[in-house]
């Protein structure tokens, strides 16, 4: 059996048994390493060798935590949370689900509109969730949510906004890691294009988004309240010297992350105006900043681990022979050919657990097929970004179902399996197929 293949059935099959990601990883990484033809001493050199190219994204998202855990300082959170929860107890109007529809569906609204916003208006990326959302969880149970529709939004709002918005993270993975890869490898393409490229695909995520919040999930659904979500009771009030540094602070982490580049240095930028401007105090610097260490902690080990994974599969060298595979499967069929690219990029990113690590190894290997098989750089590009951000919603090591588990786990009610990889993985990688299919075929 082909070793990508295998590391991550294995790694899959753990995750579904309850196994520690960070183990089944790792498990799924000896597995594939040793039916590569590599030794246990070669697999576990390529794996230690790969730890290191995850380090600079566990810093960033460890500055980011920090970052998140100073805005929460400012009480803007808990004021936000505080206002949704106080209209839910006091709104006398409640439908059958036992909450008000309109303020339901408000409520799907502001999720959103946070997760788009994670991603480039105020660049902490998942760091907000588990600083927004267990405040929220009273109010969610008040109305019944299944927090599985919670999972959908968040996880929407993180992946389709990188994929289609050329902002923040969504400069980088577009511009900089897919079009740049594309120009690499051979492809000659105008960057401004990309969007356009993304456009079709993040449209079947949208629909998938729809079948979850008014299909899939649309029952009412019964959570445990603890005690202390129940006493969520005191009006948190906000100084203007909070809100105006938390306003300064984002600012000034969004302009220095567009500008550098560099995530960790915005998110510490922000963090320092947090202290300036009195909303951590000076001497509590130490505290917040490991707080927020600790809470993206698990989200930086996985992903450190699931870089180790990446490097044990492109050791084996059974990535290239997957994609050989296919293309004798396919002859000379473009339609058989796309879709096949696109099932072994969903295989390959489900395994990493990261669409920005998945799109070079792919753009190096589907180029120059899809050149060969007359795609269009339109269709190549669509191709190659739909097969890098297949699996990224629904891979129990992707960042984008890590996160919302991370929320709405807080009361230990959430799994992160059956209930933020599955419904991600049914209602967008599902779609993401057809409509890459049909986005190839057709531009």
């Amino acid at each position: 059996m082909n070793a990508v293949i295998l590391a991550v059935t294995v790694m899959l099959a753990l995750s579904l048994m309850r196994v520690n990601v960070v183990m089944a990883l790792f498990l799924g990484a000896l597995a594939g390493g040793l039916s590569g033809g590599l030794d246990i001493h070669e697999t576990i050199a390529a794996f230690s060798e790969g730890l290191g190219g995850g380090a600079g994204i566990a810093l960033s998202y460890a500055m980011l935590g920090a970052f998140a855990v100073a805005i929460s300082r400012s009480g803007v959170p808990e004021w936000l949370a505080g206002k949704i929860i106080k209209k839910v107890k006091s709104g006398a109007s409640s439908d059958s689900n036992g909450g008000n529809s309109s303020l339901k569906y408000g409520v799907f609204v502001m999720v959103l509109l946070m997760a788009f916003a994670s991603q480039n208006l105020v660049p902490v990326h998942i760091a907000f969730i588990p600083v927004l959302i267990p405040p929220l969880l009273s109010a969610f149970a008040a109305m019944h949510i299944d927090r599985r529709q919670i999972a959908c939004l968040l996880t929407f709002g993180l992946t389709a906004t990188y994929m289609l918005v050329p902002v923040g993270f969504g400069n980088i993975y577009l511009m900089q890691i897919l079009g740049g890869n594309l120009q690499k490898n051979g492809l000659d393409i105008d960057l401004s294009l990309m969007p356009s490229a993304m456009m079709i695909p993040v449209g079947g995520m949208f629909l998938g988004l729809l079948f979850a919040l008014f299909v899939s999930y649309r029952k009412p659904r019964t959570y445990r309240v603890e005690e202390s979500q129940l006493a969520q009771d005191e009006e948190v009030t906000l100084t203007t010297a909070n809100v105006v540094s938390v306003v300064l602070a984002i600012a000034a982490a969004l302009g220095i992350q567009l500008s550098t580049g560099s995530m960790s240095l915005g998110a510490a930028t922000g963090f320092i105006i947090m202290i300036l401007g009195r909303v951590v105090c000076w001497r509590e610097a130490d505290d917040v900043f490991s707080k927020g260490l600790r809470m993206m902690a698990a989200c930086g080990f996985i992903m450190i681990s699931a870089a180790g994974f990446a490097e044990v599969l492109r050791a084996t060298g059974d990535i290239p022979v997957l994609v050989n595979m296919v293309e004798d499967l396919v002859g000379g069929s473009q339609a058989m050919a796309a879709l096949m690219m696109l099932l072994v990029g969903l295989l390959v990113t489900m395994g990493i657990g990261s669409s920005f690590s998945t799109v070079p190894i792919l753009a190096t290997l589907y180029v120059p097929l899809a050149m060969a098989l007359g795609f269009s750089p339109l269709a190549t590009a669509a191709l190659v970004g739909t097969a890098g951000g297949l699996g990224d919603a629904g891979s129990p090591a992707s960042d984008s179902t890590i996160g919302p588990t991370a929320g709405l786990n807080a009361d230990g009610q959430h799994d992160h399996i059956r209930d933020s990889v599955l419904p991600t993985f049914l209602h967008y990688n599902v779609p993401m197929i057809i409509f890459g299919w049909i986005a190839a075929m057709v531009l």
